[in-house]
């Protein structure tokens, strides 16, 4: 007989995920991963026998817990689930499903609601950076209906503020794990950064593409795949990530002078699909990276000027816009910190159901605070 788990499905910013109490899941990292890998139906292509949805995009998960810090409300493990291949990769951030986990505690009695909105501070466990979001609880009720829209996810929803207290240097340890601005990898001028993702930036040029082509074409370009994963397999141990060919960190963004109205163009890859749009801490990776002097994403942006700065990154579907405040001479610019809009819906809640036996992922009895 197989053993269910409470979940709660929701999407969070363009990516979709299912989202658990730490405390619903086994205490033995081996037995959750397995337990994970089943409900999502990961080792196949089509997911058609769990909740994933054939895509890295729609394939991730989100363990929460109370904080065990007294300065923060929630202790968040994000979980990037293989799809064809079964893995996890525990590695990386993800700024769209952070957005879902702020309504999710509220939704799960982990922080009361106040009226007219709620501030959750969450605490992601990958980076062990922090964030602060605010999310509108109307008669302390987690409201999802309203007009704001993001590119990449249908129709509109009610905003989620979501500010980065402390992303730089993340998961390689510094904003520019090489110190440079620009490191040259097979040819290629490249910065290497971290500011709450890791991820190689480049000129889409100097690949010999316009850096606008649609996603479909970038997906199908199988030499240009070739090429930006050896720079990729190079880079990994220059950003203190050591052997990178079973992570999926760093990721790959193109880019390329804006053309609809924006500050600078991608082409963000995850890292062996174009992306549909572009993640968020990708996305303030890049707009960081467009502002520091000399750097392959400074030489194709459009800046506006100004201390505090809202970048519009064009991306396949729209634009993604990110608030940067700088500080420091123009010459060596800081950013002190960043901020965006997402939006969250909760799509179901109820039991998941995995193909394991019942004994191999018992209910953990530890408490909310011990992920």
């Amino acid at each position: 007989m197989l053993q269910g788990v409470r979940c709660m499905l929701m999407r969070g910013g363009t990516s979709k995920g299912a989202y658990f109490l730490a405390s619903d899941l086994p205490a033995d990292t081996a037995a959750r991963d397995a337990l994970i890998m089943s409900i999502m139906g990961s080792g196949d292509a089509r997911q058609v026998d769990g909740l994933g949805g054939a895509h890295p995009l729609t394939s991730k998960v989100a363990i929460v817990s109370r904080s065990v810090l007294p300065d923060c409300d929630i202790d968040f493990l994000f979980v990037q689930v293989g799809v064809e291949k079964a893995f996890v990769d525990t590695t990386p951030n993800c700024g769209n499903i952070l957005a879902g986990v702020a309504p999710f505690a509220i939704e799960r009695g982990l922080v009361s609601a106040r009226h007219p909105e709620t501030r959750v501070k969450v605490r992601t466990l990958n980076t062990d950076t922090i964030a602060e979001l605010l999310v509108e609880t109307p008669e302390g009720i987690v409201n999802y209906l309203g007009d704001a829209r993001i590119d990449g996810a249908p129709g509109t929803s009610a905003p989620i503020a979501v500010d980065f207290l402390d992303a730089e240097g993340s998961v390689c340890g510094k904003l520019l794990p090489t110190g440079n601005p620009v490191d040259v990898i097979e040819g290629v001028p490249c910065t290497l950064i971290d500011n709450g993702m890791p991820v190689v930036v480049m000129r889409a040029a100097d690949l010999g593409r316009t850096g606008h082509e649609p996603r479909d074409q970038l997906n199908e370009d199988t030499e240009l795949k070739a090429r930006i994963e050896a720079i990729r397999l190079k880079a990994g141990p220059m950003m203190n990530l050591g052997d990178v060919s079973a992570k999926v960190v760093p990721k790959i963004a193109l880019v390329a002078e804006p053309r609809a109205g924006g500050h600078i163009a991608t082409r963000s890859f995850i890292p062996h699909e174009c992306h549909a749009s572009i993640g968020v801490f990708a996305a303030v990776t890049v707009a960081t990276a467009a502002v520091l002097p000399g750097s392959p994403a400074a030489s194709a942006a459009r800046l506006p000027e100004g201390r505090i700065k809202t970048l519009s990154v064009e991306h396949p579907t729209g634009e993604f816009s990110v608030r940067l405040e700088i500080d420091g001479p123009s010459e060596a610019p800081v950013v002190t910190r960043s901020g965006l809009l997402r939006t969250a819906r909760k799509l179901f809640d109820g039991t998941a159901f995995a193909r394991l036996p019942a004994e191999t992922h018992a209910i953990s009895t530890l408490p909310d605070a011990a992920e």
